[in-house]
C-alpha cells in the first residue's frame, strides 16, 4: 500500500471515529433534553418496560453493564420515583425492578437511545463481523494504551 493510501485510510478512520462520537453525544443529549434523564437511565427504563420485571443481574446482562453500575443507575431512578424494587413472591430474598406508572409513561414516549441502537445493531451482525469489530476496537484501545481505563456507560453522568 502506498503512503498516500495509508494517509487516506487513517483519515477515514479518524472521520469515522468522529462520526461515532458525535452521534453518541448528540443522540444522548437529545434524549436527555426531552426527558431529563441520561441515556443509560432511559436504556434501563425502556429495557424494563420491554422485558417486564427483572432482577438486577438479568438487567445488567441485557444492558452489557456491570451489576454495580446498574445499581447506581437504579438508585438515581428510584430517587426520582421512576422505578421500584419489589421482592418476588416465589423467593422473598430476590428483588425485581419494575417501573412506576410515571416511569412507564416516560419509557413509552422516550426516543431510542444510542445504547439501545448500538446493542440492536451489533446483535444483527454476524459472528465474524462481531469478532472483527472486537479485534479492531481492542487494537485501538492498545494504540491509545487505554487497557486500564474503566469503561463507563455511554453518556454517563454520576
Amino acid at each position: 500500500m502506498s503512503m498516500q493510501a495509508d494517509k487516506a485510510d487513517i483519515a477515514q478512520i479518524f472521520n469515522n471515529l468522529r462520526r461515532v462520537f458525535q452521534a453518541l453525544n448528540e443522540q444522548s443529549k437529545q434524549a436527555e433534553k426531552l426527558t431529563g434523564l441520561t441515556g443509560p437511565q432511559l436504556w434501563v427504563m425502556v429495557t424494563v418496560l420491554r422485558e417486564g420485571p427483572l432482577r438486577v443481574s438479568a438487567l445488567a446482562e441485557k444492558l452489557y453493564l456491570h451489576p454495580a453500575t446498574v445499581v447506581g443507575i437504579l438508585n438515581r431512578l428510584e430517587a426520582k420515583g421512576l422505578v421500584v424494587r419489589k421482592r418476588t413472591p416465589k423467593d422473598r430474598r430476590a428483588v425485581e425492578i419494575e417501573l412506576t406508572p410515571e416511569g412507564a409513561r416516560i419509557a413509552l414516549s422516550a426516543p431510542e437511545v444510542p445504547q439501545g441502537r448500538l446493542a440492536s445493531g451489533l446483535a444483527s451482525c454476524s459472528r465474524g463481523e462481531l469478532q472483527g469489530l472486537c479485534r479492531s476496537l481492542e487494537q485501538l484501545v492498545g494504540i491509545l494504551d487505554a487497557q486500564a481505563v474503566k469503561p463507563l456507560p455511554i453518556a454517563h453522568h454520576p
